[in-house]
């Protein structure tokens, strides 16, 4: 065995000869960062985010917060903030974490996979954003849409489904969360899951979606900036791609012996060294890869869920304007394509190029990013990457806890203890519901954590549990065949199914069941697909052969109703059959083949390449930094275009000129009337 020469230049550097983990207990930053990031910022956001809406209220012609602003934002988001929120409540602490991970696992298949499985369901959730304001443009949550339609069993059932969802997105934020403030500064992480909520609390109870909107924009575009800087470090002022071509090849030219002799305690898994099981030539540099491709199914059935089954989304379709909820969707799902896949492909596959000693457990609990952003920028990095996770944290939070205070208010208070609620009462609910649940979120993820459970484990879980809901939701706005009876039992069927096939093949394949044998992607990929699966083939067989319906969807919208008469959002313009008819095929046609591109022609035509070339890995690095930056700029940018008019509304509100802005809308209210019917062709040809 030749000896491996370690250097301080390149791989393996020096500086980690004898290590057996990249952090090893010992924090990069003091313990008083940590405090000042999780209750700082969220003190300094809450406090900045509280004084938008207000100005908003008093300057900007937002009007008074009622119930049904609180809850919808009037029903009037725009293309740009609406995508802008899409990014920002599907950038989950995994999507930073976890998809690095699973391109120190995989190469370059892990962020693909990542970015492309959990894209397609944000564009076709569009399909099903615009059929609501067709079919029941009143409703304040999904499960007031299944009791319209299918009655009191079925509502129960989804508000099951929908909580779990809940539960389980924001105790992962969490998990990763908090973890990751442990390693980077000290902080207990039982303080950290707890503490971290409060930020989110005090603006959402507050100012209700629309400062969380708000936030949301802010947060997003913090997280874009760490993400180009992190592009820029690696790809450009560092590294380049052809460097870090040549040192993934070097990794895995190693044999186990000088592994070891790399890394101290080196084990088959527990750190990126030698070739990669189950890829092409053993390399991180294709995209034939069996553990990439098992992890992407995974990704795409058990995300159906986590987007279809969540509250959060359908309360952003919601507050959508008709017209730019179509193009705010697919304009998200593209968007925030980039941030899985240009973080990644940069921090991901550097962490193995770099040969960093960071364990399989390091990695499984999201600490491949802070690794990589400290060993190139030292506390600088460290510090960026915890920013960068308190704002995914924070703004996904938001959106969690207002789309809980929603459920709890409209689907149990308001539906089995007090029908006659008034505006006020479903507003003081709401808030109550806010503080209360924040303070679950911390417990949920410390009881995680204890029981042993990874960011990674519980990512890839998720679906075993919600996936059966994913069909009967669908089909409730887009088949008026579908049987609520048979959407009940396809729901538990399909659960109960789940939780077998899982339990099964772990027994069978690994001869025992623990939570690591339960934890492999076979026992997860057989649980997500016969979750997601089953439930559809019981709903279709039940709804076509047993209880066929023939439901009318014209009549679906009056068994909604507003609890105030705040109308905003519901005016007869926004509610014109054709228009919305021609948003729903523009976003069809656009969904269905941005999903066959991302999941089918894209990775179709990589498999030629076999092992990437270097000039191909350029490229393939070219077009995640390109997509990274024009992601950038179209989420800071578009949404100060289109508001415009009410920044320029505030500001003159602000400096005493409201003169002239109070006596503007008695003129033009009239003209607004007469060009109502010219205006209508346009918004047509705009969405055609």
């Amino acid at each position: 065995m030749s000896a491996v020469a370690f250097s301080d230049s390149a791989p393996p550097f020096t500086q980690y000869q004898g290590s057996d983990s990249f952090f090893g207990g010992d924090a990069p930053l003091p313990e008083g960062v940590g405090w000042a990031v999780v209750v700082g910022f969220g003190a300094l956001f809450s406090v900045i985010t509280t004084i938008i809406v207000m100005i908003g209220q008093k300057y900007g012609g937002h009007g008074e917060i009622t119930s049904e602003h609180f809850n919808t934002a009037g029903r009037s988001i725009k293309t740009g903030l609406t995508a802008s929120v899409i990014v920002s409540q599907w950038t989950w602490a995994a999507t930073l974490l976890q998809s690095s991970n699973v391109a120190w696992q995989y190469g370059v298949s892990g962020p693909f996979w990542y970015a492309s499985g959990a894209t397609i369901q944000v564009i076709l959730f569009g399909v099903l954003a615009i059929s609501l304001k067709r079919i029941a443009p009143s409703a304040h949550t999904v499960c007031e849409i299944v009791n319209a339609r299918w009655g009191k069993t079925a509502h129960k059932t989804f508000l099951f489904f929908c909580f779990c969802a809940n539960l389980i997105v924001t105790s992962m934020l969490l998990l990763g969360g908090a973890a990751t403030v442990e390693a980077l500064t000290g902080v207990d992480y039982r303080w950290a899951s707890f503490l971290i909520p409060w930020g989110v609390i005090l603006y959402t109870a507050s100012g209700g979606l629309q400062a969380t909107f708000l936030a949301s924009y802010i947060h997003t575009v913090i997280i874009f900036g760490v993400l180009i800087t992190m592009v820029f470090v690696v790809y450009i002022k560092t590294y380049s791609s052809d460097a870090i071509y040549d040192f993934l090849d070097k990794t895995v030219s190693y044999t186990p012996e000088e592994c070891a002799s790399i890394y101290t305690g080196y084990e088959a898994g527990k750190f990126a060294c030698g070739p990669v099981e189950g890829n092409r030539d053993g390399s991180y540099l294709t995209m034939i890869s069996s553990g990439g491709l098992m992890f992407g199914i995974i990704n795409i059935v058990g995300n159906f869920g986590t987007v279809f089954v969540d509250q959060s989304y359908w309360q952003s379709a919601i507050a959508a304007r008709p017209a730019s909820a179509a193009r705010g969707y697919v304009l998200g799902g593209i968007c925030w394509f980039a941030i899985p896949f240009t973080l990644a492909t940069s921090l991901g596959l550097a962490s193995t190029a770099l040969m960093l000693p960071i364990t399989g457990t390091e990695a499984g609990n999201g600490l491949v990013p802070p690794a990589v952003a400290t060993h190139l920028l030292g506390d600088a990095g460290s510090v960026l990457i915890l920013i960068m996770l308190f704002m995914a944290i924070v703004s996904t939070g938001s959106a969690e806890s207002i789309a809980v205070s929603s459920l709890v208010a409209y689907d149990i208070y308001r539906e089995y203890f007090n029908p006659e609620a008034t505006g006020e009462q479903i507003l003081k609910v709401s808030r109550y519901v806010i503080v209360g649940f924040g303070l679950i979120m911390g417990a949920l993820s410390i009881l995680l954590f204890e029981i042993g459970l990874s960011l990674g484990w519980v990512y890839l879980f998720m679906g075993i549990i919600i996936g059966s809901a994913v069909a009967p939701l669908w089909m409730l706005m887009k088949w008026s065949k579908a049987s609520g009876t048979g959407a009940v039992i396809a729901a538990w069927s399909g659960l109960v199914l789940a939780i077998i096939a899982w339990l099964v093949t772990a027994q069978v394949r690994e001869g025992e069941i623990s939570i690591d044998t339960l934890g492999t992607n076979e026992a997860m990929l057989c649980g997500n697909l016969v979750a997601i699966l089953s439930s559809a083939f019981i709903h279709v067989v039940y709804s076509k052969f047993i209880d066929p319906q023939d439901f009318d969807f014209s009549t679906l919208d009056e068994k909604i109703t507003l609890v105030e008469d705040d109308t905003r959002g519901l005016e007869a313009e926004d509610q014109d059959p054709e228009m919305l008819q021609e948003a729903e095929t523009w976003i069809a046609r656009r969904g269905y083949v941005l999903t066959l591109i991302l999941i089918v022609v894209w990775p179709l035509l990589s498999i030629p390449a076999g092992k990437f070339t270097k000039p191909y890995f350029a490229f393939w690095v070219l077009v995640a930094i390109a997509w990274g930056f024009g992601a950038a700029i179209v989420i800071a940018v578009l949404p100060i275009l289109e508001s415009s008019d009410e920044i320029s509304k505030v500001t003159h509100g602000i400096l005493g000129l409201t003169k002239k802005e109070e006596e503007a809308p008695a003129k033009e209210e009239p003209a607004v009337e007469k060009e109502e019917p010219a205006a209508e062709p346009a918004v047509q040809e705009d969405s055609a």
